[in-house]
């Protein structure tokens, strides 16, 4: 008995069903690395257009985690995006290498006591051996780039590149040294920038202080005038102020009124008291008494006031100010300008002092009245019971509000005035360029307004950030750092006459032998006689200034990269971070932001949406998942996130997502075995002779490929994954490969109609294995291997692919499209009636039944122009079609075949045991077998 599966063109292919990535993927980048991957890709885009991505530098301090892993994964499909769409666009990786996390690590191992040369040693040491197991974790994941050429701030071209870009900043006038409250962690002993800082919950006391109206004529009070009333001498008066930090009444220098809010004269049983109208009433309430008003005056009216301090033997008085508000407290702020912003402006413009009586370690000057020596925190209780015994407290409670704490050490900060450097958000440039006369918040605004985001909403929180920001202080007390190498005169604490000159020799220095060649440096060896007048600064620069002016370190310098780039890619919290001290370091430098578009990605939560937390236990390592499941299924995950919100993950959304990637791999693996027989070069066919369903396909899947190549330009990868994996199981799997399987098969091997098919399928993997290659790069150099023949070839060494002409017009294209999207409709109707009688077992299998279609006029048209081959679109063994009549309803009904089964194709023909010699063949499969084949034209 012939066994005729023999006859058969079966699939075949070494590709495997089971991805076995996490033991493959290894080999795989062992193999890049070998063959110099990054470096044939950088030969091959020689002369295209650039396009480059300036990568924000992670910190080198710990493993990655999965927000790191995010990151570069987004990055690095990018990049590839660009290269397959014609770009040159190299990736250079980089780490920010200063800094106190890493300082504290030091300290943590050996000691807080050791000489700072050795300190900044050791931090470089552990911050190289930081990047070192960073890196390893970054390549694991497929990110193609230039690992052994990153750039580090650490770096000695670098640190002098900094050097050189803080004194283009102070040459073009942003840079200015003073004394005004700034951030200050006491853990970390130093300053902190905007980014630095987060807001939890804290609990404070809340209390309400009397201030005393002083009187030194009983004829004539001070309070009669701006009230225009009688005020008893034997009564006193007090102006009332509400604050969550009774620490800071001893750098009290005034009480702050609104000038234009109303503020009433109020008779209680504590005596006259001072509120504003929109908050008396709450603050009787909380005061608990009643209380009168006797008149109510203006803010402005109130100016100049003398007040007595609650504790100290000194006068105050009121000062007016426009930052007051009525949304807490009593409508008058307690002002002390040591230690607030608005407190600070304010007193400057009424010559306050903003001496600071707490020092760096968060503990009272010991001169300081009643509190001296005494740590921050602590003062508070101390400070309540004097005004408790001098009969000034109205009020105390303990209340929660958000805080400003430290990011690394979690804990609260203060606001303590410094002597600090701070780059000028106000200060207009000093040099004659295009820019001089305009702030750098103007030309910031203005950097962000000929900026491009992704997604959109960026613009407008970065917008309020720059709307909204103060100075930047720039200076920080700390050993490891890229030092302020400037020279300042001892007694007026100008800068040196020549520090551009001094920088630059000082730069080149650092260029040849690192930041320590300023701690060494002799102030002689620059300043000769004048080094007696003159004391060198020990300051370092904020790490934030580090990386904020890579774009004129790196970008300017490394000549695989262009100035400004095109593109940068950071967590959403870098508006506040690295996308905005690049903006201001490009705005103060160049006039200009130092990228043309933003974009910005959420943070990882798991799939309750909870935050990532150790101490929850719901922390999922990218190591663990590129180890276990493969870094493809990392990479698929991030792509298939929408990554402008919050990005879920657990372990049954990577579970959806293997199941996903395993419907790919296997569309994937069904192309590569039905072209295992198929050269291109040899067995070709012009595209006129290819059949009108491969015609249809190859149109669908090149409209697909424009559609979907739009949509990496547009970085909507969450798009591209869904509608990817809808076209290999919907279009392919549940509507093409399922028809094309019986030709594939049972054709003749080199017919026409069998060629056709695997021309099609042919251009299909082409443009799919590109498609994907930038998410799954792995699998995707996976396939290449299999799909071409070329040995050291690389899927990322090629662009988008090119689909062959055709000599049909645009509308001829539209109208086959739209052809077979109403065929596909018909026949998805037919494959539910199919379904129902499979359900019902009227039928084993679609090919065991008859089809009987009742269609309306056009549709009838439509179908019967299929003819014969109408049965092989529709997977049934025969169908029977009939035009509806005007007033029928189109029908469709399923009834299974009274014919045989033929051995070798499995459908039910009237012509199965014609042949004598092959009784259990049809005679289609004879033809296809024995003679000239069967002649197929649409399907």
């Amino acid at each position: 008995m012939t066994d005729y599966k023999k006859t058969l063109n079966l699939p075949d292919t070494p590709f495997p069903m089971r991805g076995d990535l996490a033991k493959r993927e290894p080999h795989m980048l062992k193999a890049w690395q070998e063959r110099q991957l990054y470096q044939k890709i950088r030969a091959a885009s020689q002369g295209r257009p650039k396009f480059i991505l300036h990568d924000g530098p992670p910190y080198a301090n710990g493993d990655i985690h999965i927000g790191h892993a995010v990151n570069k994964i987004l990055k690095d499909i990018i990049i590839k995006s660009k290269t397959l769409a014609g770009f040159d666009a190299p990736y250079v990786p980089g780490w920010d290498c200063h800094g106190l996390p890493i300082e504290h690590q030091i300290e943590k191992k050996h000691s807080k006591h050791l000489p700072p040369d050795q300190v900044r040693a050791l931090c470089r040491t552990f911050a190289q051996e930081q990047v070192e197991r960073q890196k390893v974790d970054f390549i694991r994941l497929g990110v193609l780039g230039d690992w052994e050429h990153p750039y580090l701030t650490m770096n000695y071209q670098t640190e002098a590149g900094i050097i050189r870009a803080l004194g283009k900043i102070y040459e073009n006038g942003y840079l200015y040294q003073g004394q005004k409250p700034v951030n200050w962690c006491i853990d970390c002993g130093s300053a902190l920038a905007e980014a630095e800082v987060d807001y939890e919950n804290k609990t404070s006391p809340a209390i309400d202080v009397g201030f005393e109206i002083v009187c030194n004529n009983a004829a004539n009070h001070p309070l009669a005038q701006p009230f225009g009333v009688l005020i008893p001498p034997d009564k006193k008066a007090y102006a009332v102020i509400w604050t969550t930090t009774p620490w800071t009444l001893p750098a009290n220098q005034a009480v702050c009124v609104h000038p234009d809010f109303e503020y009433e004269l109020i008779d209680t049983p504590r005596g006259f008291l001072i509120l504003a109208t929109g908050l008396k009433q709450a603050c009787l309430t909380r005061y608990q008494f009643e209380g009168k008003t006797l008149a109510i005056c203006k803010g402005r009216d109130l100016e100049h006031l003398p007040l007595l301090h609650p504790f100290d033997a000194r006068t105050v008085m009121i000062i007016c100010g426009k930052h007051v508000t009525q949304e807490a407290g009593t409508g008058l702020v307690h002002t002390a300008p040591a230690h607030g912003l608005d407190d600070y402006f304010i007193g400057q413009q009424y010559g306050l002092s903003s001496d600071s009586p707490v020092g760096g370690d968060g503990k009272f000057n010991s001169t300081t009245p009643l509190v001296g020596g005494l740590f921050v925190w602590k003062a508070n209780d101390v400070i309540i019971d004097a005004l408790r015994v001098n009969h000034c407290l109205l009020h105390s409670e303990k209340i929660d509000h958000s805080y400003p704490h430290c990011w690394r050490h979690k804990t609260p900060i203060i606001f303590r005035s410094t002597p600090q450097w701070f780059i000028g958000m106000n200060v207009t440039q000093h040099t004659s360029s295009s820019s001089a006369g305009e702030s750098l918040r103007e030309l910031a605004k203005k950097a962000v307004d000929e900026t491009t985001f992704f997604p959109a909403w960026g613009r407008a929180r970065l917008e309020a950030m720059i709307r909204n920001r103060p100075d930047w202080c720039i200076s920080r007390q700390r050993n490891w750092g890229v030092p302020m190498t400037f020279f300042v005169h001892k007694e007026t604490h100008a800068l040196h006459p020549r520090t551009p000159e001094l920088l630059e020799i000082v730069a080149q220095e650092v260029e040849k032998h690192g930041i320590e060649a300023w701690f060494k440096l002799d102030a002689a060896t620059l300043l000769g006689d004048e080094a007696k007048d003159y004391h060198k600064l020990s300051d370092t620069l904020d790490v934030w200034f580090d990386s904020g002016t890579t774009h004129d370190t790196v970008l300017r310098h490394n000549p695989q990269l262009n100035h400004p780039a095109d593109l940068y890619l950071e967590g959403s919290d870098q508006h506040r971070g690295w996308f905005q001290s690049s903006l201001l370091t490009g705005c103060a430098i160049d006039g200009r932001a130092p990228y043309r578009a933003l974009l910005t990605h959420g943070f990882v939560v798991d799939g309750l949406g909870h935050k990532m937390s150790k101490s929850k236990g719901n922390v999922i390592a990218p190591q663990k998942i590129a180890d276990t499941l493969g870094a493809d299924i990392l990479r698929l995950w991030v792509a298939s996130a929408d990554y402008s919100g919050e990005l879920f993950i657990s372990d049954e959304i990577l579970k959806r997502t293997v199941e996903t990637y395993r419907r790919i791999r296997n569309t994937l693996r069904f192309l590569l075995a039905n072209l295992a027989d198929f050269d291109a070069a040899t067995d070709s066919l012009p595209i006129e002779n290819w059949l009108e369903i491969d015609h249809y396909m190859l149109a669908y899947t090149e409209a697909l490929q424009n559609e979907l190549t739009a949509l990496y330009q547009r970085y909507e990868f969450h798009q591209i994954v869904h509608t990817l994996h809808n076209f290999c199981s919907e279009d392919l799997g549940g509507f093409y490969l399922d028809i094309l399987k019986d030709r594939l098969y049972t054709a003749a091997v080199k017919s026409v109609s069998r060629r056709s098919a695997q021309n099609t399928l042919y251009h299909i993997a082409h443009s799919l294995v590109r498609l994907f290659a930038p998410i799954l790069s792995f699998t995707a150099e996976e396939v290449w291997e299999r799909l071409t023949t070329s040995a050291g070839d690389s899927v990322f060494l090629h662009t988008w692919h090119s689909f062959p002409t055709y000599s049909q017009s645009p509308a001829e294209t539209d109208r086959l499209l739209q052809r077979w999207e109403r065929l596909r409709l018909l026949r998805s109707q037919v494959q539910k009636k199919l379904e129902e009688a499979r359900t019902q077992g009227t039928i084993g299998s679609s090919l065991a039944a008859m089809v009987i279609i009742h269609a309306t006029e056009e549709d009838f048209a439509l179908l019967s122009s299929l003819g014969n081959d109408l049965r092989f679109v529709m997977i049934t063994s025969e169908v029977q079609l009939y035009q509806a009549s005007s007033n029928e309803k189109e029908n469709i009904t399923v009834t299974a075949s009274p014919y045989a089964k033929c051995e070798r194709c499995w459908h039910y023909r009237q012509d199965v045991g014609h042949n004598t010699e092959h009784p259990t063949l049809c005679d289609r499969c004879l033809s296809n077998l024995f003679g000239s084949g069967e002649q197929r034209h649409h399907a």
